[in-house]
C-alpha cells in the first residue's frame, strides 16, 4: 500500500507561487487517480506538461482471443517467447479477460527512444531474468531478478537494461494494485503478522530534472490503441513532488512465507489484490510440521477464479515435468491438485527452495494467439495414472 513520499523540491504550501532560483514559475500538475478520491501525487514541472505538439498515429494493440470460454487446463513454456528489440512490441498477452492482461516479456534494448505511459492499466513488472533501472518523471529505481515493479497507471517511463538477455512476466491491472487489506491496520501501516512491512517496499529515489524543449515521442495506451504523440517539452520536467501515487519495488526474496503445523491455504502467500484478482508469491519454505503432515497441497476445485502459476526458480513439489518460466493455467470449475506421485514424495520432506508467482482472477480468462504458440497441448491429461 503506497505510503507518503516525497522527492525534489516542492514549496511549503499547495497551489501556491513556486519559482526557481532563475525567478521562472514551476508548473503544478495534480496526478490521481480514481477521480479526486484515489491516490494522487502533487508535481511540479520546469515546464507545462501539457504541450502536445503533433499527434502521430493510432494502432490496435488488442490481444487477439482465440477461447473465449475455456475449460481446458494448459502449459505454456514461457521462456519459448522469442526476445524482441522493442520494448512495446516485446510484450505478449497470453491470458486475458476484462480486469487483466497477463503477458510474457523478453525484451533485448532498453526503452529509451521514446517514452511510454498504460492509462488503461495499473502494471506488475516481475523481473524474471535481467537487471537494470525503470526510470520514471517520478524518479528512478533500480531492478534486479526477484523484483515486483508495480508501476501505477499514467506513469510515464523508460526502461534501462543492462544486457539483452532480459525475461519479464507481467501482470496489467483494470483497477488499483494494492497490498491485502488483512495486512494492514486503519491507519495503513503494515502489522506485525505480515509477510513484509514498509521497509520492503522501495519508492524511487534519484529524480532526473529535464528543463528541455524539443520533440519527444510519448506513446500512450488507452483502450487497447497505442497513441504516438510528440511533445513540446521533456517529459521528466519534475523538480519535486509528493503524495501517494508513485511506482515502487518489492523483491519477491523480501516475502517472508507464513507456515504452519498442516497445509496452509493459497492465501498464505499473497502479496498484492484488487477488487477482481490476486497476486501470490511462492518463496522457499520449510514445510508443515506435523508428524503425519502432508507437505504437498490437498486436492481442490477453484469454483469462484481461474489460477495461473509462473514458475521462476526451484522445484516446484506439487508438479512434474514443469521447468523454469512455464506458466500453468487452472480454469474454474476443474478441481485440481498434485500430480501423481507427487503427494507421496512430499511426505516426509522438510523443505522446499521453489519460487513462483501465482494470478488468481475472479473472472475467467481468455486464451490468446501468443499462448497457443507456447502451449505443451497435453497438460490437462497430466493427473492421469500411468496405466491410463
Amino acid at each position: 500500500m503506497p505510503r507518503y513520499h516525497k522527492l525534489g523540491t516542492i514549496p511549503p504550501k499547495r497551489h501556491t507561487v513556486f519559482k526557481s532560483p532563475e525567478g521562472n514559475f514551476y508548473y503544478e500538475e495534480l496526478f490521481g487517480t480514481i477521480g479526486f478520491d484515489g491516490m494522487s501525487s502533487l508535481l511540479y514541472h520546469t515546464q507545462r506538461p501539457t504541450q502536445v505538439k503533433e499527434i502521430l498515429k493510432s494502432y490496435d494493440v488488442s490481444p487477439k482471443i482465440v477461447v473465449e470460454k475455456n475449460m481446458k487446463s494448459l502449459s505454456l513454456n514461457g521462456f519459448n517467447v522469442s526476445p524482441t528489440n522493442d520494448f512495446l512490441q516485446s510484450r505478449k498477452i497470453v491470458l486475458a479477460n476484462s480486469d487483466c492482461y497477463i503477458a510474457l516479456a523478453a525484451p533485448k534494448q532498453s526503452l529509451r527512444d521514446y517514452f511510454y505511459k498504460n492509462t488503461d492499466s495499473d502494471e506488475v513488472l516481475f523481473i524474471h531474468k535481467g537487471t537494470g533501472k525503470l526510470r520514471t518523471f517520478l524518479g528512478n529505481i533500480d531492478f534486479e531478478y526477484g523484483d515486483y515493479l508495480v508501476i501505477p497507471r499514467g506513469m510515464i517511463y523508460q526502461i534501462d537494461f543492462d544486457t539483452e538477455d532480459n525475461r519479464l512476466f507481467i501482470v496489467e491491472s483494470k483497477s488499483p494494485i494494492y497490498t491485502p487489506k488483512r495486512y494492514r491496520n486503519w491507519f495503513g501501516q503494515h502489522l506485525e503478522h505480515a509477510p513484509f512491512c514498509e521497509r520492503d517496499m522501495h519508492p524511487p529515489t534519484e529524480l532526473e530534472t529535464y528543463n528541455e524543449k524539443g520533440d519527444f515521442i510519448l506513446k500512450v495506451k488507452k483502450q487497447d490503441t497505442i497513441h504516438e504523440y510528440i511533445y513540446a517539452s521533456h517529459p521528466f520536467s519534475v523538480v519535486g513532488w509528493d503524495g501517494y501515487n508513485y511506482p515502487y519495488k518489492l523483491s519477491i526474496h523480501d516475502f517472508e512465507p507464513i507456515t504452519g503445523r498442516v497445509h496452509q491455504p493459497p492465501p498464505v502467500h499473497q502479496t498484492f489484490e484488487t477488487n477482481a484478482f490476486v497476486i501470490c508469491s511462492f518463496v522457499p519454505r520449510l514445510y508443515d510440521y506435523h508428524p503425519a503432515a502432508i507437505p504437498a497441497p490437498y486436492n481442490h476445485s477453484n469454483i469462484d477464479s481461474d489460477e495461473v502459476l509462473y514458475y521462476v526458480d526451484g522445484d516446484f513439489m506439487s508438479r512434474n515435468n514443469i521447468g523454469i518460466g512455464q506458466i500453468t493455467l487452472h480454469p474454474a470449475g476443474i478441481p485440481h491438485g498434485p500430480h501423481p506421485g507427487a503427494m507421496e514424495r512430499s511426505i516426509g520432506q522438510k523443505e522446499t527452495a521453489e519460487l513462483a508467482v501465482m494470478v488468481d482472477t475472479f473472472k475467467p480468462l481468455m486464451v490468446t494467439e501468443e499462448a497457443l504458440k507456447i502451449d505443451t497441448g497435453d497438460y490437462y491429461q497430466s493427473w492421469l495414472d500411468e496405466n491410463h
